[in-house]
Parts: C-alpha cells; sequence; structure tokens
C-alpha cells in the first residue's frame, strides 16, 4: 500500500551516491585541498562536513567550532542592511554579539563595503556578497574553516586577500578546508590535498602529487570522442596531442556549413596558471581556417624550445569574426613534456630542467668591469 507507483509507466527508479564510501582522517592544523571535476562530490562533501546535508550512510565527527563558506551569502537577508546582516549571518556561525561588535570595524574594513554599510544587501553585487560573506566567516576564529570555490566571484585583489587571511588562519594551528580549480591558490595555500572522482576518494596525499593526480584525470577524460550531436554550425568532435621535437594538435572538427573561424589554443600548466595563447586565424582575411561541409581532420604544430619540463593543459576552442565561441573541447587536453636536450657546462648532453612553466635562455648583453 505505501509502495506507491512510477511517475510514468514503465519508469525505472535509479540510485545515484553523490558520495560513496568516502572516508578519511584530517588532524588539527591541516590544510588541505578538495579537488576534482565539476560533478566528483566536493560541494555534497563540504555540506555533509559542515552538517548541512546529512549523510545517508556512516557519520562524521567533528572537534571544534566550523565556519563554512559555502555559496555566496549565505545566511544573509536580502532586506537587511550589509550591517544587520554581518550581526545576523555572525550569529549563525555562532558568534556572540559582544564578539561581532569586537571585530566590526575589522570584518568591513577587509570587505571593503564601507560606503554601502547601510544597503540593502540585495542591491549588492556577487563581488560584494561574497566579500561581505568571506569576511564574516574568517573573523569567527574557527577551530575548522570550510571554503567552497565562491572566492571566484570575486577580483584578483580579494582573492590575493583571502588567500593571505586563510594563510594566517592555518598558521594559527587551525584547520582549513579549501575547494577550488584554481590549482595555483591551492597548491599555495595546501599542504596535503583530497582528489574525488565520481563521489569517491581516488587520491590522498601530498597537494604535489594530489595535482598531478587530477592533471591525469583531466588527461583520460580528454582522450575520450564526444558523443552525441555537434552543437551550432560547427563544432570540435576529438583531439589529441603529439609531443616530439615540435608540439602537435590534431583536431577534428564536423561543419554543418563552409565557414571560416579561428582556432584558440590557450595553454595552462599543471597547476592551472596560464602560460600563454596559441591563436591560429588571425581576422586577417587570409588566415582563417576554412571549413567545408562534413568532418576535417586539421593539425597545428607549436614551438616547444621554451618549455620547461612539466605537465601542461590546452584549452582548445572555435571563434567565428564575431568573437562569439562556435564551441570548444569539453575536456582540457593534458600532455607531459620532457624538455630539451642541450649541452651543459662539463661539454654533455643534460635534459633541462627549471622551475616554473617557460625556460628562459639569458644571453650577455654587457661585460661589468
Amino acid at each position: 500500500m505505501l509502495k506507491g507507483k512510477a511517475i510514468v509507466g514503465g519508469d525505472e527508479v535509479e540510485d545515484f551516491w553523490a558520495l560513496r564510501d568516502v572516508d578519511f582522517e584530517i588532524k588539527r592544523g591541516e590544510v588541505v585541498g578538495i579537488i576534482g571535476h565539476n560533478g566528483a562530490g566536493k560541494s555534497t562533501l563540504l555540506k555533509v562536513l559542515s552538517r548541512i546535508t546529512e549523510p545517508t550512510e556512516g557519520s562524521v565527527q567533528i572537534k571544534g567550532r566550523v565556519a563554512s563558506l559555502l555559496e555566496v551569502g549565505t545566511g544573509f537577508h536580502p532586506e537587511l542592511s550589509g550591517r544587520e546582516n554581518i550581526y545576523l549571518n555572525g550569529a549563525i556561525l555562532g558568534m556572540t554579539r559582544h564578539e561581532i561588535a569586537r571585530k566590526f570595524d575589522e570584518i568591513v574594513d577587509f570587505a571593503g563595503v564601507e560606503r554601502f554599510l547601510d544597503t540593502p544587501v540585495k542591491r549588492y553585487s556577487s563581488g560584494m556578497y561574497v566579500r561581505l560573506a568571506f569576511a564574516v566567516a574568517a573573523h569567527l576564529e574557527p577551530e575548522i574553516l570550510v571554503i567552497d570555490e565562491v572566492l571566484a566571484v570575486g577580483d584578483a585583489e580579494f582573492q590575493k586577500k583571502c588567500l593571505g587571511k586563510m594563510q594566517d588562519v592555518a598558521g594559527q594551528g587551525r584547520t582549513v578546508l579549501f575547494v577550488s580549480h584554481n590549482m595555483g591558490a591551492v597548491q599555495a595555500l595546501c599542504q596535503t590535498g583530497i582528489v574525488l572522482k565520481s563521489g569517491a576518494v581516488v587520491h590522498r596525499g601530498d597537494i604535489g602529487d594530489a595535482i598531478q593526480c587530477y592533471s591525469a584525470l583531466h588527461s583520460d577524460q580528454a582522450s575520450a570522442v564526444r558523443d552525441g550531436p555537434v552543437f551550432g554550425a560547427v563544432g570540435i568532435l576529438k583531439a589529441a596531442v603529439d609531443v616530439g621535437p615540435r608540439i602537435r594538435i590534431n583536431l577534428s572538427i564536423a561543419a554543418k556549413e563552409a565557414l571560416r573561424c579561428a582556432v584558440h589554443i590557450k595553454i595552462f600548466d599543471f597547476s592551472g596558471a596560464p602560460v600563454g595563447l596559441a591563436s591560429i586565424g588571425c581576422w586577417a582575411e587570409g588566415d582563417k581556417l576554412r571549413l567545408e561541409p562534413g568532418e576535417s581532420d586539421v593539425s597545428y604544430d607549436f614551438d616547444s624550445t621554451q618549455l620547461a619540463r612539466g605537465t601542461y593543459r590546452l584549452a582548445i576552442s572555435l571563434i567565428d569574426p564575431g568573437v562569439e565561441y562556435l564551441d570548444r573541447f569539453p575536456h582540457e587536453l593534458c600532455f607531459e613534456f620532457g624538455g630539451h636536450i642541450q649541452n651543459d657546462e662539463s661539454g654533455t648532453l643534460s635534459q633541462s630542467q627549471g622551475h616554473g612553466a617557460v625556460r628562459f635562455d639569458l644571453k650577455s648583453i654587457k661585460t661589468l668591469s
């Protein structure tokens, strides 16, 4: 009698586990980066750890006061002013009125919203929202600080302030859990990393090794051919990278009609920091990629002599003359680059390797006496 029936006749109910068999321990004072692709379960994990979502199975044991910033403006009332929301949000996070009053000026200064302190927050931009929300959470002085990638909403200057504040919190012996797709920020802040894939932990260890594991997952996904129809007039069906004396990018592109477009290839190092942009097809009349109806295979080479040894990612997109994206390759393409063979001071051959993504050859311009 209580079983009910399918919404539509013949439908089957499918169980989906956002997280399954996740088991780990984080010690006091650890700064942990939680990384993975979209849909891997990162935000769900933080909601479980913040006691927002109750786990279906298992349990979570937390010792200490937790401050969470998982969504922009969490705990804010849109009709209240910034001043009122500082007290409201602080109370929700467990701060006493005396504690909020003592830190009020510091919170406002950090958020940089002095001019709009008495303005209803419904009139705030998303960046102002997140600045104020982070400022309240960061000044709670929690034993555990949980931060999702909402910091991406803020500008570069504010992100730098946030990372500095989190480093201060970590330096005081508190625990920080940080979710972000910005591998540079994760590497700068965290000592250890947890990599999630399809709701399961696939790696736990040193943050450098965790980022390498994350990059390898990118590489595995990028090797797959996109299924389904091509959207719009043109689409990239598959892409691959050949690494040799020169780096070659092989693309398979399908067009529904004859057209001309440009290929943009952005190069990132393994931490997500941009290295450069390769643009094939400038807006000069003769430089565009000409496509005929149907599927075409095209290849492009670029000089790799200045790249240092390491792991790189390519983001590939097609752009029309109106500077609108026609299509993007759904995954970032990864490749390992081993450096270049060159003579060292002893006259023997050695493989060049360096710190950073780009290797520079310095030539003496003037000798100082």
